[in-house]
C-alpha cells in the first residue's frame, strides 16, 4: 500500500470553485479516479496533535497531545506498525512530527499564555519571496530529495518484493519557509516559490479576504492576529501575493505527488495500490487576518483527503463529515479491538499515504458508500 505525501493545503483545492485558482494535476488525477471527501478536518490544526491522531486513531483529548511538545510517546504503535507486524514490509519517509519533545519547550509554555497580558514570542511578518527563474522547479530541496527517495523505494524494493508494501511520504510544503533573518528558532513566514510555479496560477482567481477591524475581533482572534504579526497594515497587493505564492507552494507539492504516481505506473504497481492523499492543516493565507494554522476557522481546520484504488468508486464527492482520525480504522479495518485484515489485503496489495504538512486540498476515508465491496469506513464514527 502506498500512502502518498501530506501537505497542509485546505481541502477547498480539491475541488470546485478553488480547484481553479491553481492547476494541480495530479490531485485532480486523484479526484477523478478515485473519491474525493469534501468535509475533511483535522483533529486539531497544528502540525502535532494533528499527526498523533491520525496515526493513533485517538483523538487529541485521548491522547494528551495538546500542542507540538506533548503528543505521543515514542514507542506509541501506529497503523504502519500494525501493518509492519501483519506482513507489510513498510517505509517510512520526510516529515513523521507526532512524538514528544521534538519542538522546543517555548511550544509547550505558549499554550498557556493566551490569557496573559504579554506576548511570549511573535511569528515573523508573512513575506514573499520570489526566487530562480522558468527553468527553477526544486523548491523545497528536502522534500524533493524525500520525494526521489520514495520513487526509488518503489522502484528498488517494492517492485521486487513478494510481500504487500505500505509507504509513508510526509512533505512540508506547503508548509511557509523559515525567515532566515529572524534567525534559526524563527518560524514560518515566507511564502518562497518561483516563476515557473506561479505560471500555475491563475491571479484574477485569487480573492482578497475582507478583514475585520481589530476592535470587532473575539478576544482569541485578536491575539492569533499579533502574534502572527499581522496586526500592522497590508495593501491588497501584499495579501495577493502571499496568497498567489501559498498557492505556487501547493503546485510544487502536487508535482512530488506525480513523481511517486509515475513510479507506481512504471512498475505496474498502480493498479494494485491504495493512493491517500491529506494533509495536517490548512493554511489560513491571510484569511481572517491571519496566516499559518492554530485557528478553527476553516482555512486552518480543513484538509485534503482523497482515496483511488481497485474498489474504490472513481469520481465519488463525499459529502459526509470526516476526520483524521478515521484513518486508522480505515487502514486497519478494524472493529472495536479485533483487528483484521487491512484495507490494501481486501482492495489491493499496497497502500500509499501521502501527508503534506499544511495545505487546502482535500479528505479522507470514512464513507460507507466509498467503496464498491467494502464497509470498513462504518466504523470511523464511533471508534474511540
Amino acid at each position: 500500500a502506498v500512502a502518498p505525501p501530506t501537505l497542509n493545503p485546505d481541502g477547498r483545492l480539491s475541488f470546485e470553485p478553488g480547484s481553479k485558482v491553481v492547476r494541480l494535476p495530479y490531485i485532480n488525477y486523484l479526484r477523478e479516479l478515485g473519491s474525493t471527501f469534501l468535509n475533511t478536518y483535522t483533529n486539531s490544526p497544528i502540525c502535532c496533535p494533528s499527526r498523533a491522531a491520525m496515526w493513533s486513531g485517538q483523538y487529541v483529548h485521548l491522547s494528551q497531545s495538546w500542542n507540538n511538545y506533548k503528543c505521543l510517546d515514542a514507542n506509541s504503535t501506529t497503523w504502519m506498525d500494525l501493518l509492519e507486524r501483519n506482513g507489510y514490509r513498510t517505509k517510512m519517509l520526510g516529515k513523521l512530527d507526532y512524538t514528544s519533545g521534538s519542538h522546543s519547550v517555548s511550544n509547550r509554555v505558549e499554550a498557556w499564555t493566551r490569557d496573559v497580558q504579554f506576548l511570549l514570542r511573535q511569528e515573523g511578518r508573512p513575506v514573499v519571496q520570489l526566487i530562480g527563474n522558468m527553468s527553477t522547479r526544486r523548491i523545497m530541496e528536502k522534500d524533493w530529495k524525500n520525494t526521489d527517495k520514495a520513487a526509488q523505494w518503489i522502484r528498488q524494493t517494492a517492485a521486487i518484493s513478494n510481500e504487500p508494501f505500505a509507504l509513508y511520504l510526509g512533505l512540508n510544503l506547503p508548509h511557509p519557509y523559515r525567515t532566515e533573518s529572524l534567525g534559526p528558532t524563527a518560524g514560518g513566514s515566507t511564502f518562497r516559490s518561483s516563476p515557473y510555479w506561479l505560471t500555475k496560477v491563475s491571479p484574477e482567481l485569487v480573492s482578497v479576504p475582507k478583514w475585520l477591524p481589530m476592535a470587532a475581533m473575539h478576544p482569541v482572534d485578536y491575539y492569533s492576529t499579533f502574534t502572527k504579526n499581522c496586526s500592522s497594515d497590508f495593501t491588497e497587493e501584499e495579501i495577493k501575493n502571499i496568497r498567489t505564492f501559498y498557492f505556487a507552494m501547493c503546485a510544487e507539492a502536487d508535482a512530488m505527488l506525480g513523481q511517486v504516481i509515475s513510479a507506481l505506473r512504471e512498475k505496474g504497481l498502480l493498479a494494485n495500490t491504495v493512493l491517500i492523499f491529506t494533509a495536517d492543516h490548512g493554511e489560513l493565507a491571510m484569511e481572517h487576518r491571519q496566516f499559518y494554522k492554530m485557528s478553527m476557522f476553516e482555512g486552518s481546520s480543513r484538509v485534503p483527503l482523497l482515496i483511488m484504488g481497485p474498489g474504490l468508486k472513481s469520481g465519488l464527492q463525499v459529502h459526509q463529515l470526516v476526520s483524521l482520525v478515521d484513518l486508522y480504522p480505515t487502514v486497519l479495518g478494524r472493529k472495536e479491538e479485533k483487528p483484521v485484515l487491512s484495507l490494501a489485503n481486501k482492495m489491493a496489495k499496497n497502500i500509499l499515504l501521502l501527508f503534506l504538512s499544511f495545505n487546502k486540498f482535500v479528505s479522507l476515508l470514512h464513507h460507507l458508500y466509498v467503496f464498491q465491496s467494502l464497509h470498513s469506513l462504518v466504523y470511523l464514527v464511533s471508534y474511540q
